[in-house]
């Protein structure tokens, strides 16, 4: 089995997670920001992962710490839970439309972490989500899960759909990226490393 446990506490949050690549589909828990909880039941039904979460954020103060520690801890997980990467298909890319939206996501899980965000939102906030904090968890997703991520919104109007259609896509992307389909031996890099 393919999972992790991370827990990362600091003055600001304290989040324990728990990820099971190969899963249902099954997310619990709550963040305490409610359409980023909505979201992240998005990325794991459609990445087909299990994750389990405790978070406890200052959203007192607003929800930057919660959102970006949370996208390290998951980061985090999805490097631990893939281990040495042999076998997997590395990369993944998927389109996801969304009433008027559609997003395209392409990862690849080379161990260099970079992140192209070219989605813009005209909206401060969805529900109690601050918009502004899509980019950072993009970030520090693509850093501590040490993969190169593409996300480009095409068209849309509505911000909600918008961000649903990126969470759907991130989840069949990197589906596809951590599948295992090559020579369980072997990681499909001429390097001989991921």
């Amino acid at each position: 089995m393919r999972n992790a446990q991370v827990n990362r506490e600091t003055a600001e949050t304290q989040i324990a997670i728990s990820l099971e690549l190969d899963g249902d589909g099954t997310f619990v828990g709550a963040t305490g920001i409610g359409f980023l909880d909505h979201m992240l039941n998005l990325l794991a039904c459609h990445g087909g992962m299990d994750m389990s979460l405790h978070v406890h954020g200052d959203l007192d103060v607003d929800t930057h710490h919660t959102v970006e520690d949370l996208a390290i801890v998951l980061g985090d997980a999805l490097t631990q839970a893939l281990g040495d990467k042999k076998g997997i298909n590395r990369y993944g890319l998927f389109y996801c439309p969304m009433d008027e939206a559609l997003t395209r996501v392409v990862v690849d899980l080379s161990g260099r972490p970079y992140l192209v965000n070219n989605v813009k939102l005209q909206v401060e906030r969805i529900g109690d989500f601050e918009t502004e904090m899509l980019q950072e968890f993009l970030y520090a997703l693509a850093v501590h899960g040490k993969m190169n991520l593409h996300v480009t919104n095409l068209y849309g109007v509505n911000a909600h759909h918008i961000v649903e259609s990126v969470f759907k896509a991130l989840g069949h992307a990197l589906k596809e990226a951590v599948r295992i389909e090559g020579n369980a031996d072997s990681v499909l890099s001429t390097k001989g490393v991921l």
